[in-house]
């Protein structure tokens, strides 16, 4: 057999499918995406500031990261849907970029991860500073959304490489 674990969404017709998790032993999982979104500098300090119509900026895109990461088999056709042990969304202003980074850990004891959980919840926190500053900066920019760690399940942990 090949290291290469191919397309397991897909049925040997090339069909999609919901991979069978059924013979594999429940564990303990964990998974750590990261995302950012840039914009003005002048953006950025009104998100700072809390000088922005919709109400606080950060805390708001947390609470949609943990929500997303919820539903993420609402969202994402072939994921399971898994009980959730914890969801962390840390969102920061950073001004480096300028802008906001956005790192989640999601956990689960079940027989499949939570990368997928991970990602979305990212990209739904990246996606509501988008959303309440659009009016204010149109050319906001979501960038490197990516895994960076997974742990646990049969294929042991994995870490990212230096973003490319």
């Amino acid at each position: 057999m090949s290291d290469d674990p191919g397309f397991t969404h897909l049925d040997e017709t090339g069909g999609p499918r919901m991979v069978d998790v059924g013979g594999k032993a429940v564990t303990r999982r964990i998974a750590v995406a990261e995302g950012t979104i840039r914009m003005s500098a002048e953006t950025l300090g009104a998100i700072v500031a809390g000088d922005t119509p919709k109400g606080n900026v950060l805390v708001i895109a947390q609470l949609a990261g943990i929500m997303g990461a919820k539903r993420t088999p609402d969202l994402i056709p072939l994921c399971h849907s898994i009980p959730l042990s914890s969801v962390e969304v840390d969102v920061k202003a950073d001004e480096s970029l300028p802008g906001v980074r956005v790192t989640a850990t999601v956990g689960v004891e079940a027989k499949t991860g939570v990368e997928m959980e991970a990602l979305t919840a990212v990209s739904c926190a990246l996606l509501t500073v988008y959303d309440m500053c659009k009016a204010r900066d149109r050319g906001m920019v979501l960038d490197g959304v990516r895994l960076l760690r997974k742990e646990g399940g049969r294929s042991g942990t994995w870490e990212a490489g230096p973003e490319g």
